[in-house]
């Protein structure tokens, strides 16, 4: 096609649009409009877009940029929700507390902050990402999202059985840890004075007990009061697996800590189908010693050995010991007794020294006390104090019996070795490691489940829940990112590295390279899983209006980049 100006003797010219055309070998030309009414401006600008130029001569002056927002962070995430069935889970029909409890999960992900912070991400003049816009949520304030919490807490019980559905089946084994969390103020009736695992002292705090499966995947969460003890919580969890989830068949993996020989005898022995692995504690460890059931000699070889004990009827002990778990623990048992040694010297010196001496046993007490509770090795030492003298010693004795133990556990079922052999056993018992992992990303790393505002109970049960359907989001995403991150991709090879299931887990030679190298296979740049999603976010949504008027808005996205393009493509998403 192109303008064709036919002149007039007499009149002003003739503008058309025209295109030719060949004929029985002979080239022929139609009209197809006539442009003679058109502004002359008009005519010239579509005859350079019928020759393939531009028009406007200053792009960047054509049009403004009049919103931009981060997408592509967002787009990873909600895809991710979506591609789990984690919708489809929480209800299967659509409403706005849905949109809204999805939208939570996704920006506890993404930036984790309280709700009232999270509401001003979900108005339109305060949203720093698109995520409002993706969640089609229109307007919103907090108590739009308190309500929400209050609709997923009566789904909880619910959501958690469909988890288990998907996840669990008869004769799998669970994996059961404890935790706490501190709270802030003293209005919520389960904040309670606890053992502070976050060691912040003078805070009330709760404690949950968190449910996965044998791959780490979260499956259920229960909160406790903040003084509930350990062992306590397990039968909870045994109603929650036999009754809400109809498993008639399970092996729960705890702690030494949770599964003491106290619950055992109440809730485990004599029910059928109810199997469970842990380890003895110290003392229990210390007494096989003594009765010369577990010797050095079992160890010249092998680093496991089964043997079975009076004490423990019908269960199978899987004594195992690590050489390097020994020695590290016998180094920094060394570091701290040295460390106290310095401390208790300088408290020496204060007793002895001419001008302005420490005296007194109760001031010198306070100083003892100070020193022995910051390194927690006072067990070691005998001292005594008088008015005008501080002496210590090491107990020799005790320290060497300590290191009979360094390196050495103890394993303890009443799976049968028909069912489970002794080394995966040890295995099954060594996959605690991935709940602890969980934790460390609620807590810490990723999620921020600390620190706690709520008040009302129900609604801090429903924020650990919402914590935990992000982690189970995070969780699938970082298997499918697993390439890209520094985590360890090939796991069949670190496994095989693994010379036994009492040895150290092993890293694969694929996960060392990017380590060093801090590039993928595929040359791409390594990331941890909140610097890929810092690097997602830089793929935006941009409104842009053209300076013409009455020219409609139109939606233009940033072009994403190589590691973009491979994240989206692990998470087989579009982007």
């Amino acid at each position: 096609m192109y303008i064709d100006t036919v002149k007039n003797r007499n009149s002003p010219p003739c503008i058309l649009l025209r295109e030719s055309y060949r004929k029985d070998g002979k080239v022929h030309k139609r009209t197809l409009a006539n442009l003679t009414s058109w502004p002359k401006r008009i005519v010239h600008d579509f005859g350079k877009l019928l020759k393939g130029q531009t028009v406007v001569d200053n792009l960047e002056k054509s049009f403004d940029i009049i919103r931009s927002l981060p997408h592509g962070h967002v787009a990873a995430v909600l895809g991710s929700m979506r591609k789990t069935g984690l919708g489809r889970i929480i209800d299967t029909n659509n409403s706005r507390q849905k949109e809204l409890v999805m939208a939570m999960i996704a920006a506890r992900i993404l930036n984790p902050a309280s709700k009232l912070a999270t509401s001003r991400e979900f108005m339109e003049e305060t949203a720093f990402s698109t995520l409002r816009e993706e969640c089609h949520l229109g307007i919103v304030d907090e108590n739009d999202l308190y309500e929400a919490m209050d609709w997923l807490f009566s789904r909880q019980k619910s959501i958690e059985k469909a988890l288990a559905g998907k996840h669990l089946n008869n004769g799998t084994f669970v994996l059961y840890d404890l935790t706490s969390s501190y709270v802030e103020g003293k209005a919520c009736p389960l904040a309670k004075r606890g053992y502070p695992r976050d060691k912040k002292k003078g805070k009330l705090q709760i404690e949950y007990g968190l449910l996965c499966d044998f791959e780490g995947r979260p499956i259920s969460v229960e909160v406790f009061e903040g003084n509930t003890a350990d062992p306590k919580t397990v039968s909870h969890q045994i109603d929650k697996l036999r009754n809400r989830f109809n498993l008639q068949r399970i092996v729960i993996v705890g702690d030494r800590g949770m599964l003491t020989e106290a619950r055992l005898r109440e809730e485990f022995r004599g029910k059928k189908g109810l199997d469970w692995i842990t380890a003895l504690k110290a003392p229990a460890i210390k007494k096989l010693i003594e009765d010369k059931l577990i010797q050095p000699s079992l160890f010249d070889e092998i680093d496991l050995a089964e043997i079975s004990s009076p004490d423990y009827p019908n269960e199978r002990l899987m004594v195992c010991r690590n050489p390097l778990l020994a020695d590290e623990r016998n180094r920094k048992r060394e570091e701290l007794l040295k460390a106290t040694e310095k401390e208790f010297e300088k408290i020496v010196k204060a007793v002895n020294r001419k001008r302005n001496p420490l005296r007194g046993k109760a001031e010198i007490g306070m100083r003892v006390g100070k020193v022995k509770d910051k390194y927690k090795v006072a067990k070691h030492f005998n001292w005594t104090i008088s008015y005008a003298s501080f002496k210590y010693e090491r107990k020799t004795d005790n320290i060497e019996e300590e290191k009979a133990l360094d390196g050495l556990y103890v394993v303890r079922t009443s799976v049968l070795k028909e069912t489970l052999s002794a080394d995966k056993t040890v295995a099954a018992y060594k996959r605690l490691t991935v709940v602890e992992r969980a934790f460390r990303c609620l807590k810490t790393v990723d999620l921020k489940v600390r620190p706690i505002h709520h008040y009302a109970e129900n609604r801090v049960r429903t924020h650990i829940f919402l914590c935990m359907l992000a982690y189970y989001v995070e969780w699938h995403m970082r298997q499918d990112l697993a390439p890209i991150l520094f985590d360890d991709h090939d796991k069949e090879a670190a496994k095989a590295l693994q010379k036994s299931a009492v040895d150290s887990a092993q890293r694969s030679p694929a996960v060392k390279k990017k380590e060093n190298t801090k590039r993928t296979e595929d040359g791409l740049p390594v990331h941890s899983f909140q610097t890929l999603l810092k690097d997602l976010a830089t793929i935006n949504k941009q409104w842009c209006l053209p300076k013409v008027a009455n020219a409609p808005v139109f939606l233009k996205k940033t072009r994403p980049s190589p590691i973009q393009k491979k994240a989206f493509q692990l998470l087989r998403l579009k982007g």
